[in-house]
């Protein structure tokens, strides 16, 4: 995952954009991104997966949204999901998958991507396209009080191997 990560360059990117908790939460790690493109990998846990031991499509599509939104932040401003389209494809039993993200058209207000999730044997699982509106021209922190809770709330023994 590192060579994909490195083919975009700028290796101080994740410094420029706030902390995600809700996509540390879900697993999904960024992997880099410049220049209206990004890449996030999800690395599926017990509790990524459905009833049916498959990764769940929630977690497909929040690694999808985020990878998009990390394309769409590449110019600095700041953005919201405003709506978004995925086809799933495929899918696999665990592992790792990687979303690969792309600008398409940038404007004023919205920003268009397009983003492609694939499994760990390079097989489509999904592929769709996010909109999002610009609700700032500079990215900032996030405000200070947005609880995150430390990663020793939870206890090493419930935390499987990757």
């Amino acid at each position: 995952m590192e060579h994909q990560a490195e083919q975009y360059g700028n290796k101080e990117w994740k410094r420029e954009l706030p902390g995600n908790p809700f996509m540390e939460h879900n697993f999904v790690r960024p992997a880099g991104a410049s220049d209206g493109k990004a890449v996030c990998v999800l690395t599926a846990r017990p509790e990524s997966l459905n009833v049916y031991g498959y990764i769940h499509g929630g977690a497909i599509y929040t690694l999808a949204d985020n990878a998009a939104g990390y394309a769409a932040h590449t110019d600095g401003r700041a953005y919201v999901t405003q709506n978004g389209n995925l086809y799933f494809v495929g899918n696999q039993r665990g592992g790792t998958l990687t979303a690969t993200a792309q600008v398409r058209h940038r404007g004023r207000q919205t920003c268009l991507t397009d983003v492609a999730i694939t499994g760990e044997n390079g097989k489509l699982i999904a592929t769709g396209s996010f909109e999002y509106f610009c609700v700032r021209q500079t990215v900032q922190e996030p405000p200070e009080n947005v609880p995150v809770p430390p990663p020793e709330t939870v206890p090493p023994e419930n935390i499987p191997e990757p």
